[in-house]
């Protein structure tokens, strides 16, 4: 018999006709479990005291409060019912019925006679300074690498183009360069688009970004410097485009350096599973020069003939199927999404939903700021009228009103809700697993004591309770992320979840989104004493005033890996300074010996200093086969048999510590100094 039914019984027994009749009665009983019930009603309901129910919560839930009223969930009733050998029935549950989705999804794919040709959307990716940004300036004619803070590609934007000698061929090229839309206008019906992805990072440096342009194109044409070869960020993107499955056109940059080597690039390339035509494979490569735009119309035959053999069709009517690739936040126009169009014709009016943000279309812009009409298949568009900011990489699906996106939006926020809480409830659930181990652990503990040892355990308990309310000493950075596009914030993300030195320095992001710094920003910040960093945007009049009167620091930064070595600055600054033991001089034990202080022996060890010099004042090490015996002042310090405060190489000298000591000769007397040196933050990136 449990626990709890014993003591009960013995408790309310004192005679065995009355304990005969309670072990009867348990077994009579059937309790009858019509849903969750109080602690009152399963008491009544099984005949026993409330506080033996109270036991038996507190083996199974610690977070329960102990009061009658207090509702228990099924589960927990029949595990109690269980432990007390009790029968019960349980009342028919009522069927779940299942809720219909209100979301809105893509459309099925349509039939064949629907389908007209539509352009290629051209990925243009590589390692850090192989050439993509200027070969993108050579294709449009324009000179965006020299704009690019610090030479590198921080955003992704898109243009349209059409190379000189393909007017017979139907072809012309889209590429997504910076945040803003290039747009070279086409000569035929077709065009080919290219997403030019940043490439001056780290390994992992920018990785969602390469990886949305991989998934969102048709062609991938890889950059490699023929003066550098295969290198980290090649592989990463050699990767995307495989697992993309994505065809890859090679583009060998810097052919015009003396020190360029075509074919060892092309071997290179053999060993990394890139198989070129020339080696029998089905990879095109072209030699170029982007810098002195060589062979360039070779480079735009192949993606042309690429595109061509694909045979790339899209439905120009239906509802709109779009992907985000950039949003930002302007001052006059509101929140503005860059999306290419993947289906469908995308109209002044159209009410859209992205995640959890829906648009009714405002206006329509190409890369010059100019107003369009529509945009259709694997066209580059700007999008203004967002309630909200949408996320790079978001799909865009059209619905017939806004009306209708506001009842998908409400829908995607129930699901989200509801995923939460099942994720918090499975973590609150194996917390109280863990809390119930450890309370048994506990009373398992106290049984084998006496109640004065258990007296003092739970005093002791208390007390660290209260040491553990006050807040923690350790170091930590919080800090306020802003910036100008959604991109760049999810770049600045993608780095900072690198950070692994928690142990040195805790780093927490109070926020992060797109847009001016407010004053709100800076309150949060305030309150944390933390940091505001600003990425390309600029401080509201509130802000900046709020910041001058509290003193909150506003950081502003261009380019990415600045603001990471800013970051790791003020990082370093808040961990501790370590002791750093610099040693003076070392001495070795000749022969020690014993001198009379008052009626005591105090050991002494005779040396003959090796390095540097022994100062009195300085602290001290008695090393034995390199092992440290003891650290500690010396006493006192002789030269024969005076009183010194130093003595130097190859002087013998008398050492006693303040401590007594056993010497043994060939034993080493280090004397060093310590100084603190200021510590860096464990954080390799890579830049």
């Amino acid at each position: 018999m449990p626990a709890v039914v014993r003591n009960y019984a013995q408790d309310n027994s004192r005679s065995k006709s009355s304990k005969s009749w309670t072990k009867k009665k348990q077994k009579s009983v059937k309790v009858q479990i019509r849903g969750p019930m109080s602690v009152r009603e399963l008491a009544s309901a099984a005949g026993i005291p409330q506080d033996s129910i109270y036991e038996l919560i507190l083996e199974r839930e610690l977070n329960l409060k102990l009061e009658p009223d207090t509702v228990l969930k099924v589960p927990l009733v029949k595990s109690i019912l269980d432990e007390l050998l009790m029968d019960y029935i349980v009342r028919k549950e009522k069927l779940v019925i299942p809720k219909i989705s209100k979301d809105v999804s893509r459309q099925a794919p349509t039939i064949a006679a629907n389908l007209v040709p539509r352009p290629a959307v051209v990925t243009i990716m590589g390692h850090v300074d192989h050439g993509k940004t200027t070969l993108l300036d050579s294709l449009r004619k324009t000179s965006v690498a020299a704009q690019e803070a610090g030479g590198i590609t921080q955003h992704i934007g898109a243009f349209q183009g059409l190379s000189n000698n393909s007017c017979s061929r139907k072809g012309g090229i889209s590429i997504i360069s910076r945040s803003v839309l290039f747009y070279l206008m086409p000569l035929s019906e077709s065009a080919r688009e290219a997403n030019h992805i940043p490439g001056h990072t780290g390994t992992r440096r920018f990785k969602a970004m390469r990886e949305r342009g991989a998934n969102i194109t048709d062609i991938v044409v890889l950059v490699v410097a023929a003066d550098d070869g295969v290198m980290e960020q090649t592989k990463e993107s050699i990767k995307y485009a495989q697992n993309a499955n994505v065809p890859l056109i090679v583009a060998i940059n810097k052919c015009d350096k003396p020190d360029a080597d075509p074919d060892f690039t092309k071997r290179d390339l053999l060993s990394n599973d890139i198989i070129l035509e020339e080696f029998g494979g089905n990879v095109q490569a072209v030699e170029i020069s982007a810098l002195k735009s060589l062979h360039l119309d070779d480079l735009t035959d192949a993606i042309i003939t690429q595109a061509e053999i694909q045979e790339l069709k899209a439905d120009r009517s239906g509802p709109v199927e779009a992907v985000i690739v950039e949003s930002r936040v302007d001052k006059g126009k509101g929140s503005i999404a860059t999306a290419i169009i993947q289906r469908g014709t995308l109209e002044k009016g159209a009410v859209l939903v992205a995640g959890d943000v829906m648009c009714r279309v405002r206006t329509l812009h190409n890369e010059r700021g100019q107003t369009v009409k529509s945009a259709g298949p694997s066209i580059p568009v700007e999008i203004t009228g967002w309630k909200g900011n949408p996320s790079a990489g978001d799909v865009v699906l059209q619905v017939e009103s806004e009306q209708r996106a506001r009842e998908v939006l409400k829908w995607r926020q129930e699901v989200e809700k509801e995923q939460t809480l099942e994720e918090e409830s499975t973590i609150i659930s194996k917390k109280a697993e863990e809390h119930q181990l450890a309370y048994r652990t506990k009373k398992a503990m106290e049984r084998a004591m006496n109640w004065r040892e258990v007296r003092v355990r739970r005093a002791q308990e208390r007390y660290s309770r209260v040491k553990e309310s006050f807040r923690s000493g350790d170091p930590e950075l919080n800090i306020v992320i802003k910036g100008d596009v959604d991109g760049s914030v999810e770049a600045i993300l993608d780095v900072l979840s690198t950070y692994g030195a928690h142990h040195q320095c805790k780093l927490e992001i109070l926020r992060f989104g797109v847009g001016v710094i407010s004053d709100k920003d800076v309150e949060l910040a305030h309150g944390f004493q933390g940091i505001v960093y600003g990425f390309n945007v600029d401080v509201s009049r509130e802000g900046q005033q709020y910041a001058d009167e509290n003193q909150v620091p506003i950081k502003h930064h261009s380019i990415i890996y600045k603001f990471v070595e800013d970051l790791k600055d003020e990082l370093s600054v808040r961990i501790p300074p370590k002791d750093v033991h610099e040693v003076v001089g070392e001495a070795t034990v000749i022969q020690p010996f014993d001198i009379s202080v008052g009626k005591k022996k105090v050991p002494v060890a005779g040396c003959r200093v090796n390095k540097g010099q022994l100062v009195l004042n300085g602290r001290f090490k008695l090393l034995r086969n390199n092992k440290s015996l003891h650290e500690g002042m010396l006493d006192s310090l002789k030269h024969h048999k005076d009183d010194v405060a130093m003595v130097t190489k190859e002087m013998e000298c008398g050492v006693m510590f303040q401590e007594p000591l056993d010497y043994l000769p060939g034993d080493t007397i280090l004397c060093y100094e310590v100084r603190q040196e200021q510590q860096t933050v464990d954080w390799d990136l890579d830049f």
